[in-house]
C-alpha cells in the first residue's frame, strides 16, 4: 500500500492517513489524535479534520466504544476492566459507561462461559477458590458477578 506523500499539502496528508487507519478499524477522537501527533502533523490540522471525519460519520465515538466492548468481552473480560481501558484510551466516561449499561444483562452469562472454558471442575479448597477469584477480579468482573459464578460453579451443577 503506498503511503501518501508528505509533500502534497498537510491537510490532504494527514485526511489520507486519517482514513487509511479507519479503513482497517473503528477509532477513538483521541486515539486517532494521537496517532496522527506521531505521525508528525500539527494539532492545529488535526482538530478540524476530525471534526470534518465526525460530521461525515467516518468517525465515531459510540461505534468505536461498541466495536470496543464487544471485542474485549468475547475475549473474556468483564466491565471494570474494559472501563479502566477506555478511560487510557481517552473514551469519554459517560461514553464508556452508556456501552457497558447495554450489556448489564450479558456480564454475568460472559463470566460464567469464561469460567467454565478456564477453569475445570469446583475448586478444590478455599485457596483454590480465592486464587480463582482473583484471577476473575483481574480480568474485570464485580464481586457481585463473582460470587454469583463461583458459587453456582462451586455447586458442581452444569446448569
Amino acid at each position: 500500500m503506498r503511503r501518501p506523500d508528505r509533500k502534497s499539502t498537510p491537510e490532504a496528508s494527514a485526511r489520507a492517513v486519517a482514513l487509511d487507519l479507519l479503513a482497517r478499524r473503528d477509532h477513538g477522537r483521541a486515539e486517532l489524535s494521537r496517532k496522527l501527533v506521531q505521525r508528525g502533523y500539527a494539532d492545529e490540522e488535526i482538530a478540524p479534520l476530525l471534526d470534518a471525519l465526525e460530521e461525515k460519520g467516518w468517525l465515531s465515538e459510540a461505534r468505536y466504544v461498541e466495536a470496543y466492548v464487544r471485542g474485549r468481552s468475547e475475549r473474556g473480560y468483564g466491565p471494570l476492566r474494559i472501563l479502566a481501558e477506555l478511560r487510557q484510551r481517552g473514551v469519554s466516561d459517560g461514553d464508556a459507561r452508556a456501552e457497558l449499561d447495554g450489556w448489564k444483562g450479558r456480564w454475568r452469562e460472559l463470566a460464567r462461559r469464561y469460567y467454565q472454558r478456564h477453569f475445570s471442575g469446583p475448586p478444590a479448597d478455599y485457596r483454590e477458590r480465592a486464587r480463582r477469584w482473583r484471577h476473575m477480579q483481574q480480568r474485570g468482573f464485580d464481586a457481585d458477578t463473582l460470587a454469583t459464578v463461583l458459587d453456582h460453579e462451586g455447586d458442581g451443577d452444569d446448569d
